[in-house]
């Protein structure tokens, strides 16, 4: 049995902060024992901020490579800005450059395959400047990847998808490549 954590828990919900919200927390905590506590209870009060103090250092270490809120606004408006033609080589590259190897297709559900480890991923983005992405993209996508028996799928999208299409997407195991993860995925292209 695989443990998963609340995405509303507390340590979730610290994980995904910034980091130094984390260490915060902790050093508070410690100051709080040291103030407050009895001598002889101190140490173990001031034990109480590890648990925030080891999600401090790893919220940083995942958060290291994190592009900042200006980089990722400034991506997204040049990925906005772009014409088909300039989109797909970028995306191309980008999903190159984490080690797959990318073939166009010529579908109406999917633009990319993408293989690595014997695994395909059909990629669906021609439609990544759509005012919203709707459920019928991923339905068609899904149909695709079923047919094609593909082990992966995935929409890329600069728009929020509807609530009818995360829950497809979440039922169906179509994964949603949008805005901040969209330009994170741009970003090492782009600045080349």
């Amino acid at each position: 049995m695989k443990l998963k954590m609340s995405e509303k828990s507390l340590f979730a919900i610290l994980l995904r902060s910034p980091w130094w919200w984390s260490f915060l927390i902790a050093a508070v905590l410690m100051l709080l024992a040291r103030v407050f506590l009895p001598e002889a209870f101190r140490a173990v009060g001031m034990l109480s901020a590890l648990p925030f103090a080891v999600l401090a250092i790893i919220a940083a270490w995942r958060q290291r490579d994190k592009p900042s809120p200006e980089r990722v606004a400034l991506a997204l408006t040049d990925l906005a800005n772009m014409s088909w033609k300039q989109f797909l080589p970028i995306m191309e590259q980008a999903f190159a450059q984490q080690g797959f190897s990318v073939t166009q297709l010529n579908s109406s559900a999917a633009d990319l395959q993408l293989e690595k480890s014997g695994m395909v991923t059909l990629v669906s983005c021609k439609r990544w400047k759509a005012a919203t992405l709707g459920v019928e993209v991923l339905r068609d996508l899904k149909e695709l990847q079923v047919s094609q028996d593909a082990a992966y799928a995935a929409c890329i999208s600069l728009s929020l998808p509807t609530g009818v299409a995360v829950k497809f997407a979440k039922t169906n195991g179509v994964q949603l490549i949008c805005q901040d993860e969209l330009a994170s995925l741009c970003l090492k292209v782009m600045k080349d």
